[in-house]
């Protein structure tokens, strides 16, 4: 589970790579995920995207499944 911490703009959470709790930059990002051009304005859709601050590790999750 995410927690904040006393650091600026950052959250722990369990960083596979590094195999601790971490500090992770997080973020949420709207991305096209159609390719034609006409349909790209209804294929956007919000990313939660984290970054660990200790190895560059980064991933992202897509933020509603419908």
């Amino acid at each position: 589970m995410a927690t904040t911490d006393d650091s600026f703009n950052g959250m722990t959470e369990y960083c596979d790579c590094c195999d601790l709790e971490t500090l992770h930059e997080v973020s949420v990002q709207i991305r096209t995920e159609s390719v034609k051009e006409e349909n790209a304005q209804f294929s956007r859709e919000p990313y939660r995207v984290r970054e660990c601050q200790r190895c560059g590790d980064r991933s992202s999750q897509r933020m509603n499944n419908a």
